[in-house]
């Protein structure tokens, strides 16, 4: 699906991480960990398209399409006013097929509302977005972005600033599209929670390690 060959990425000719080489492949669920800085985000951005590589190359299998791509950012606080309704929200994500225009396709409208149920958000839908916790608004948003994508979706610590029980519902949901042949790519701080869920783990640091989750319990002693 995408490969990255002895990337080297930072800002303004200045690297932040050098000679990272992994693969995603259809169907994995790749957890990338790291500490704060280290180039995470950068990665993600990178793959994205968002900004270009220092050196190295990334490689996108020819059937990938941009459009087959979701992307969910973390939780930012000038979203969380925003005055829409849910159905509104997850609608918007099909715009980046389309582009903007003043009306949207029945088709469109119908796929919206199975996003929304999907997450468990039906009773929700014509609630106003900024009268939601954190965890459902996170929720709506993944929906927005399963608008955009459906082969590969990209999340960028997406439990940020939820509690307990929301982050467990959001990675229980994140699981099932997973298993539901969604391939995952998310950034997390929670090494635990990455061991559980994560078919493949990408560490970026000092010592970059990339390999599968067995693979990288056994070179951390972790049983």
């Amino acid at each position: 699906m995408i490969k990255c060959e002895k990337l080297s990425l930072g800002y303004d000719g200045k690297a932040i991480v050098d000679n990272l080489n992994f693969e995603i492949q259809n169907g994995d669920y790749l957890c990338v960990l790291g500490e704060n800085g280290v180039g995470k985000s950068t990665l993600i951005k990178t793959l994205l398209k968002l900004i270009k590589p220092i050196s190295g190359e990334v490689v996108y299998n020819e059937n990938l399409l941009p459009t087959e791509i979701g992307y969910l950012s973390q939780q930012q606080q000038l979203l969380k006013d925003f005055p829409a309704s849910v159905f509104e929200i997850v609608l918007s994500g099909c715009q980046s097929k389309v582009g903007i225009r003043p009306f949207y396709k029945r088709e469109e409208k119908q796929t919206a509302k199975e996003k929304i149920e999907k997450l468990g958000l039906l009773d929700l839908m014509t609630r106003s977005f900024s009268e939601l916790s954190g965890g459902q608004q996170q929720r709506v948003l993944l929906a927005r972005a399963l608008m955009a994508g459906q082969r590969l979706m990209i999340l960028d610590e997406p439990v940020t600033g939820l509690d307990p029980e929301a982050s467990r519902k959001m990675y229980e949901i994140i699981n099932e599209l997973n298993k539901s042949n969604m391939t995952i790519v998310m950034i997390s701080h929670d090494i635990e929670v990455a061991l559980d869920y994560a078919t493949k783990v990408l560490y970026i640091g000092q010592n970059i390690f990339y390999g599968t989750t067995l693979e990288y319990k056994k070179s951390r002693g972790i049983a």
